[in-house]
């Protein structure tokens, strides 16, 4: 399991975990080394410019939602310089980005889900 999975499998048992990507995808929403804090998310609640981590096509990415399909419970996942990755359940989108370098994420704290038994 590489470190991607271990992150998404952490956030999907309920953690909110705080980590720095790198790599330059996101640029400039998050750069390369800074901190990133990502909590459990309702997929229900995503809109387009979210910034989620989720399982695409067997690979975890922590990039944009692109476009929404409410009827299918699934969302579109892009970086930020223009390349789709693909489509993906609800069941696969393990957390929402909540802060970059300590600034909040304009409506993401209102999409994390409760933990059951925290």
């Amino acid at each position: 399991m590489g470190a991607w999975d271990a992150v998404a499998a952490r956030v999907a048992g309920g953690a909110t975990v705080e980590f720095r990507p790198t790599g330059s995808s996101m640029v400039p929403l998050i750069r390369s080394r800074q901190r990133v804090v990502v909590a459990p998310v309702d997929p229900s609640k995503l809109k387009a410019g979210d910034i989620v981590l989720a399982r695409v096509a067997g690979t975890v990415y922590l990039h944009l939602v692109s476009a929404v399909d409410p009827a299918r419970k699934r969302v579109q996942i892009s970086n930020n310089r223009g390349r789709v990755n693909g489509w993906t359940g609800h069941e696969r989108v393990f957390g929402i980005c909540t802060s970059v370098d300590g600034v909040p994420r304009v409506g993401a704290a209102e999409k994390t889900r409760a933990v059951r038994g925290a």
